[in-house]
C-alpha cells in the first residue's frame, strides 16, 4: 500500500515563509504596527512555528546574519585566525530580510529596531574575537580595542553591501575590504 504524501508546508521552507510574510508586512504596516500573529496569519502556519524558528519578531530580520556569525565565531574558537574567521560570515550571506530591511528602514519604521540589534551583534562578535585575541597572549585592552574594530567593520561591510553604497562589489568583497582597513 502506497501512503499519500502528506499535505501541508515542508518543514524546510517554512522560516522562509514566515520571513517572507513578515518582511510584506513590515513594508505594508510598518514593524511595530506587525504582530507575531499577523506573521503566522499571513504565512498560514501556527504561532508555535513561528517561535520554532525565531525567538523574537526582530529574529526573522537577523537569522540569515546569525548563522553566518556562528559558524564565524564557532571558526573563531576552533582557532582560525579572526580576519579569515570573519570574511566567512561574508562567504554563505544572501540578500535576505535584513538586506531588505536596511535598504527599507524608513518605510519599516525599523531604524532604531535595526540600530539596537545591530549593537548587540556587533558586540557578540567583538567579546568573541576578543577572547580569541587575548588566548593568543595579546594584552586585553589591545585585544577589546582591535576586536571592536573588526567587529564593527564586520557590520558596515553588511550595510554597505545592502544598502548599495559598495558600488555593486559581493558581501565579500566589501566586507575584505572592510577588514583590511580595521
Amino acid at each position: 500500500m502506497t501512503t499519500e504524501p502528506r499535505s501541508g508546508r515542508p518543514r524546510a521552507s517554512s522560516r522562509e515563509v514566515l520571513a517572507e510574510a513578515a518582511c510584506e508586512l513590515f513594508l505594508e504596516r510598518g514593524y511595530d504596527a506587525t504582530s507575531v500573529s499577523d506573521i503566522t496569519r499571513r504565512a498560514g502556519v501556527s504561532r508555535s512555528s513561528f517561535f520554532n524558528y525565531f525567538a523574537a519578531k526582530s529574529d526573522v530580520l537577523w537569522s540569515g546574519f546569525d548563522e553566518q556569525a556562528d559558524r564565524g565565531v564557532h571558526s573563531l574558537q576552533d582557532g582560525e585566525d579572526p580576519r579569515v574567521a570573519l570574511s566567512s560570515i561574508g562567504e554563505g550571506l544572501a540578500p535576505d530580510a535584513l538586506a531588505l530591511a536596511i535598504t527599507n528602514a524608513d518605510t519599516m519604521g525599523i531604524g532604531p529596531e535595526l540600530d539596537r540589534d545591530r549593537a548587540v551583534r556587533q558586540f557578540r562578535l567583538q567579546r568573541e574575537i576578543s577572547a580569541r585575541l587575548v588566548r593568543d597572549g595579546m594584552p586585553p585592552l589591545t585585544a577589546q580595542v582591535r576586536a571592536g574594530a573588526l567587529s564593527a567593520a564586520v557590520l558596515a561591510a553588511v550595510w554597505a553591501w545592502a544598502d548599495r553604497t559598495a558600488a555593486g562589489r559581493s558581501l565579500p568583497e566589501t566586507l575584505a575590504e572592510a577588514l583590511e582597513a580595521a
